[in-house]
């Protein structure tokens, strides 16, 4: 038996090297089947060049599959929206439906969909490969829609340049909640007004979310109904190739949330019961119901189901040229119970009979299928549960994601938050849980993104502040504790970013501390667009302190891609001072020390370092960044040895309460 070079690596892992082989050998297998001995995924996931709508040079041509469906009719103004014969697809075989009609039908801009019947049914349908879907706004009703512009966007910039060991700076955005305004914002609005802002911040990689179309805003895009279809909420999709277009011109690349691991209930919108039966893409009965998501379970071991997902895949990156994805729910789609209610303490809960093989077999395809399609396009795994081998490459034996979320810095930090006062935080259980990683893998941390944000929970600065901030974020108040969330809100962000695994995420606003929540409009708030905006004006009032936590952001990023810092080894730790709360660790070539106390600076603080001159490069209590200036950052620091004829080194130096400082050696 061959062992994976990842299980290897770690001793732990061989008890379940047969598992591992077998998922492995279980993804070749299917590989094989669907493209051949010779075939490549890339040439088999094209079946968006083949279903959907198609203009051909005198005739439109439309096919789609549903193979339950005894007949089916394409409706539309030329028809008063009544199925006739006129109009109806013929039966192609394998379960295929095809109709080709002149021109005249279907024009530019023309709505129309689908009315199936089927043995005990019938009604209609949005075509599962449509290209663009809209919702009219007076009825609320969804219909497919052609778009066939006079003339082809053409793309102007290339795609920026991605290094092998890419460091993901990632600005996870929501263009519809990217205005100041009570609306939903546009692409355009998005490329206008925000782009050029997260270009300025530092931020090289743009992830957005709700891109794929879904009936209700309020899902966050979550509850995905045409897969193929860029939202049309936010504008045509040449508005959103622009808009990637200018990023890449920026050098700024463009990650979406793709949503593979579930889909809506609806079936006039959806795909659910597209042909009258529940498994056509899902799997039936309960395990295709989800029941925490009230949504549907695709069935990752139908061929055709993993048609339409690779060729979805392959779509977003030849149509857009999205640069990767955030791949969402992918812990939903690795167990039998999405991973609901499982602590996973121990490795047998990986290896196990709950595993779902078929989407193992899935996601390791899809990974393989992008880097085939552009082997610099980067996937995110949003995955929970710490399942070895995700963020693992092929060759090593894993399933070939290139980034991890860190899901757990997050609840880490709000559990803290939440329940411990500021001067029992705990330093080497804060270091331990930032910096407990796999080293086989790529992590990207965040200490908030929009998870973190949404109604009925609280962002970090209004845990910190609460409602102090509505009061006292004057430039000209004082107030201790919106003083100590400032102070509080840089150093969790330095020291999560300082310790990251090759990546890090923000989501907008949050990087100067956009206060409240996130709340999409519905009948529970009357249909208001209050919460469900960002004010981005707060951050460029001069008489308000969120400008401080803004420009600290924007200076913490420059300094990690100054000095590439979380490109090169893991933290190491100097100092783990629990009751001091003093932290220090090394991240070639700086030095972090954090000092958490709320109450004690440290005057001569020894730091061991290696022997050499010191000076400082970031700051959290520099004036600018909201500070109060008690560091000196003209000095310079020279270390001495720590004992006589010792060969260890260490530097002496001040550190006020709630700060902390990176320094460089000369």
């Amino acid at each position: 038996m061959i062992i994976p070079l990842f299980v290897q690596k770690d001793q732990y892992l061989m008890p379940f090297a047969d598992t591992i082989n077998r998922r492995l050998r279980i993804a070749y297998e299917k590989e094989k089947q669907l493209v051949g001995k010779t075939g490549k995924l890339v040439d088999f996931a094209n079946g968006h060049h083949f279903y959907g709508i198609h203009k051909k040079e005198k005739t439109w041509i439309i096919r789609e599959w549903a193979p339950n469906a005894t007949n089916m009719y394409l409706l539309g103004e030329f028809n008063n929206w009544q199925p006739e014969e006129k109009f109806a697809f013929n039966h192609i075989g394998d379960g295929n439906w095809s109709i080709e009609l002149p021109h005249k039908y279907l024009k530019h801009l023309s709505l129309y969909k689908l009315y199936l019947k089927w043995n005990g049914g019938e009604g209609e349908r949005i075509p599962a490969w449509a290209w663009r879907v809209v919702q009219d706004t007076e009825t609320y009703i969804f219909n497919a829609q052609v778009y066939d512009p006079p003339s082809k966007y053409e793309w102007k910039n290339p795609v920026p340049a991605v290094e092998k060991d890419f460091v993901p700076y990632i600005y996870e955005a929501h263009a519809g909640m990217a205005t100041e305004e009570y609306k939903v914002a546009s692409w355009d609005e998005f490329r206008k007004n925000v782009l050029p802002y997260i270009k300025d911040a530092g931020y090289n990689t743009i992830q957005l979310m709700a891109v794929q179309e879904h009936p209700y805003y309020g899902s966050f895009g979550y509850h995905v109904s045409s897969f193929f279809a860029a939202s049309s909420r936010f504008g045509t999709p040449d508005c959103l190739k622009r808009l990637i277009d200018e990023a890449h011109g920026l050098g700024i690349s463009v990650i979406m949330d793709i949503v593979h691991s579930h889909a809506v209930k609806n079936e006039v919108e959806g795909i659910s019961k597209y042909d009258g039966t529940s498994y056509q893409f899902f799997h039936d009965g309960d395990r295709g119901e989800h029941p925490a998501w009230d949504s549907k379970c695709f069935d990752y071991g139908k061929n055709q189901v993993l048609h339409f997902l690779l060729s979805n895949c392959k779509y977003w990156l030849e149509e857009y040229k999205f640069d990767g994805f955030r791949f969402d729910g992918v812990t939903s789609m690795l167990y039998y119970d999405h991973g609901l209610g499982t602590a996973f303490t121990s490795y047998e809960q990986y290896f196990n009979s709950d595993q779902d093989e078929d989407a193992i077999s899935y996601l390791i395809l899809a990974n393989k299928l992008i880097k085939e399609v552009n082997p610099a396009a980067i996937s995110i795994a949003e995955e929970m549960s710490g399942m070895p081998g995700l963020a693992t490459p092929h060759r090593q034996g894993g399933i070939g994601f290139d980034f991890r979320l860190a899901m757990g810095i997050p609840d880490f930090w709000i559990k803290t938050i939440k329940e411990r006062k500021v001067e029992f935080w705990h330093v080497g259980d804060m270091f331990y849980n930032l910096s407990n990683k796999r080293m086989d893998e790529k992590t990207v941390h965040y200490a908030e993104s929009h998870d973190q944000a949404l109604v009925g929970d609280k962002t970090i600065i209004f845990w910190l502040m609460d409602k102090e901030m509505y009061f006292d974020m004057s430039v000209d108040k004082p107030n201790i504790v919106v003083d100590n969330g400032i102070a509080l809100h840089k150093m969790i962000r330095l020291i999560t970013i300082a310790t990251a695994g090759n990546g890090y995420l923000n989501f907008m606003g949050n990087e100067f501390g956009h206060p409240e929540w996130i709340d999409f409009p519905g009948q529970h708030n009357n249909w208001s667009y209050h919460y469900a905006r960002r004010q981005w004006s707060l951050k460029d009032n001069p008489e308000l302190k969120y400008k401080y936590l803004c420009s600290f952001d924007k200076a913490m990023l420059n300094c990690m891609k100054e000095y590439n810092v979380i490109a090169k080894d893991f933290p190491n730790a100097l100092v783990q001072n629990i009751d001091d709360q003093v932290l220090a660790f090394s991240r070639q070539p700086l030095i972090f020390i954090f000092n958490f106390s709320p109450f004690r600076s440290y005057t001569d603080y020894l730091v061991n370092v290696p022997a050499g001159k010191y000076k400082i490069v970031l700051n959290t209590d520099h004036k600018d960044f909201g500070g109060f200036e008690r560091v000196d950052e003209t000095v310079e620091f020279v270390s001495l040895p720590l004992g006589k004829g010792s060969k260890e080194h260490g530097v002496k130096l001040y550190i006020p309460a709630l700060t902390a400082i990176a320094l460089k050696k000369v």
